[in-house]
């Protein structure tokens, strides 16, 4: 006897060769399915000689291709022993044996339902036992053990097993298994199964619709004697066409089915009843319990390894920013971010150049998060880039630093900048606006100048260029340059808004930046109350101080 056994990752497939030709693929249709989106929908066809001769394999023009014995093929001839590769999935053509423990587990999903089935909804199901069933000796204290579970401590295919024992003591079969199926419910595999005496469970079959049963309208199955059944008596399944009796039920939890508890048996002393069904669907409820607290164990790490992760990304990217501003000769400067979230997109920096010049620059990154806050380091990695070249002009560098966002990035990410330059002793500030609120530069005397834009946001289309423009800075005058987390910070449907930032702003022009900052963050603090943050808040403040 030839076997071609394979796995895909998840699960593994074993077939019986017997003369004849049978396609290979993703279809369901297919002789044999491997539900791999790596294997096409018909992606080989196996012809298999009289007395299994001569066993060969034509790829029928798959994306992925079939290889022998890791050579690429369109048609070979098999010996045993050698390996074929349907797209990544791994299979063996082997000599067969009936050695115990020699062949794979598997599920095959029959077009063919069984006549002779009950079918019970769980909550009916799952409703008190009655006495004759409760007084048997073995049920009680197998329900209390299987209850011990919920709370030890134990790997989770330890736990499923111990759970398979524990029923066989209750339910007389000779195959007991836990099936998990896939979201579309083409594949189900078995987690684990329970033999009598250890010995080889063959395949697992079940109809579709037995499994769509169970999984979307929750019920439980009672099949009585598929042998009955005609239509079984022509299939060529022995596992199938000797069973007496079988049970399958959801193993159900806050709302969800987490798999299937399924139990058959081939002695005809052995046939299950209405109360058999009851009793499964009693276990399948309490390992629904301990499946669902292994899910939520594992959400609960998985959380708190992405809040390290976090915790981890939020400390790197503070260290990227300036914590104490260059000094030079005239200027003041102060910045401050606050994150809505463990990360960020919002980025400012301020450096003194090659030249001597002060550059300030605040940008705020499309989207939030994780995503925006790599966006945001890229871009400020670019520009420390530039800052060392003795030339550094504002129009070039931000032309540069588009170019290789739009180069390097999705067509979303784009970023909103605002970058000036002052020379040391100087009143000439010369600015690029790129798609940025409008900074605003307050004068001494109380009236406020807004640095409209000066071109369109960076890394949004190729080519494009920006305007340098300049301004006078005169003692006492205070520059601030934020990003919309301010003026659009909201409580209820009110706005915090770019005219109370600018009033005050203005109320407090004569105090140091940092003193205005906090001012500022007090009144913004003051407004928004409890309501959530859902910006980051971003500012620089730069004050033309007395010679």
């Amino acid at each position: 006897m030839l076997k071609l056994v394979g796995t895909d990752g998840k699960r593994f497939y074993s077939w019986d060769l017997e003369p004849g030709s049978y396609i290979l693929g993703r279809k369901a249709e297919c002789d044999w399915c491997v539900a791999d989106k790596t294997v096409s929908r018909n992606h080989a066809r196996v012809e298999i000689a009289e007395g299994l001769e001569e066993v060969k394999v034509f790829d029928l023009g798959s994306h992925n291709g079939t290889s022998v014995n890791g050579d690429r093929i369109d048609e070979a001839v098999l010996k045993p022993g050698d390996a074929v590769s349907f797209g990544n999935t791994e299979f063996r053509l082997e000599k067969g044996t009936t050695a115990e423990g020699n062949s794979q587990t598997h599920v095959e999903l029959a077009r063919t339902d069984p006549l002779n089935s009950v079918y019970l909804d769980i909550d009916e199901a799952l409703k008190p036992l009655p006495t004759k069933v409760t007084d048997k000796p073995d049920l009680l204290p197998t329900i209390f053990d299987m209850a011990k579970m919920l709370v030890r401590p134990e790997p989770k295919d330890v736990m499923l097993q111990r759970s398979l024992e524990m029923i066989s003591r209750v339910i007389p079969a000779e195959r007991i298994a836990i099936l998990f199926v896939s979201e579309d419910q083409n594949e189900v595999w078995p987690e684990a199964c329970l033999t009598q005496e250890g010995k080889d469970p063959g395949a697992f079959t079940l109809s579709r619709t037995i499994v769509n049963e169970i999984i979307t309208q929750k019920h439980a199955i009672l099949i009585c004697d598929p042998e009955e059944d005609p239509r079984f008596a022509e299939q060529k399944s022995i596992i199938m066409s000797a069973l007496k009796s079988a049970l399958a039920v959801p193993l159900f939890d806050e709302g969800r089915v987490l798999g299937i508890l399924y139990a058959d048996t081939t002695s005809p002393h052995h046939r299950y009843e209405d109360e058999h069904l009851r009793v499964m669907a009693t276990f399948g409820n309490l390992i629904a319990s301990r499946l669902l607290n292994y899910e939520l164990l594992e959400e609960r790490q998985a959380k708190q390894v992405m809040e390290a992760e976090l915790s981890r990304a939020s400390g790197i990217q503070k260290k990227l920013l300036v914590t104490h501003p260059p000094c030079i000769e005239g200027y003041s400067v102060h910045a401050f971010q606050e994150q809505s979230r463990s990360v960020g997109g919002d980025l400012y920096d301020t450096v003194r150049l090659s030249d001597g010049r002060l550059l300030i620059m605040v940008a705020d990154v499309s989207g939030k998060g994780m995503g925006a806050a790599l966006l945001m380091s890229n871009i400020l990695a670019s520009f420390r880039i530039l800052y060392e070249d003795s030339d550094f002009g504002l129009r070039w560098a931000i032309q540069r630093v588009s170019e290789q966002l739009l180069k390097h990035s999705d067509q979303e990410d784009f970023a909103t900048i605002f970058a000036a330059t002052v020379e040391p002793g100087g009143n000439k500030l010369r600015y690029v606006n790129g798609g940025h609120n409008p900074p605003m530069l307050v004068r001494k005397d109380g009236s406020c100048q807004l640095l409209q834009a000066s071109g369109i946001m960076i890394g949004a289309f190729p080519g494009m260029d920006w305007d340098a423009e300049e301004v006078e800075m005169n003692e006492g005058d205070l520059l601030f340059v934020f990003s919309d987390g301010i003026p659009e910070a909201a409580r209820n449907d009110e706005m915090y808004g770019e005219d109370r930032a600018e009033k005050l702003i203005v109320a407090n022009r004569a105090e140091s930046p940092e003193t205005v900052a906090n001012r500022l963050m007090e009144d913004l603090n003051g407004f928004m109350g409890d309501a959530p943050r859902s910006d980051d808040i971003t500012m620089m403040l730069l004050k033309k101080e007395s010679s």
